[in-house]
Formats: C-alpha cells, structure tokens, sequence
C-alpha cells in the first residue's frame, strides 16, 4: 500500500497529461475518484504493462508539476 493522494481539482489536468501521453488509455481506465487512488494504480499498471512502482512514479513526477505542458 503506498501514501499517495490525489486531490479531485487535480485529476482533470493530471488525467489530460495521461491521456496524451498514452493515447490508448480510455475515460473509462481513466475513471477515478478521491480514495480509490490503489484501483487507479492497480488499473493503470495492468493497462500499461508496467509496474506499480512505475505507475507510482510516473503520476508523482506528473503531480509535481501541474501546471507545466511537459509529459
């Protein structure tokens, strides 16, 4: 279990970045809610082929910077 929090005035610009940089990921993959951040970890990392460690990784460096265009 990780210590990780997204906070839902954040999702919509986080979701954006990861629907751009994976452009096969659906809404409904994308689908989340505060508290259910360990479903979106579960469902990422199988939909992405990768780790949880990667997911984990990727949305943290992501949530850093918001309001940057970078992926």
């Amino acid at each position: 279990m990780y210590n990780f929090k997204i906070r839902a005035n954040e999702w919509p610009i986080l979701k954006r970045k990861l629907q751009r940089k994976y452009i096969h990921l659906t809404n409904d993959e994308l689908q989340f809610q505060e508290g259910q951040e360990e479903e979106l970890l579960d469902r990422l990392a199988t939909r992405l082929k990768r780790d949880r460690d990667y997911v984990l990784f990727t949305l943290s460096k992501e949530l850093k910077d918001l309001d940057s265009n970078r992926l």
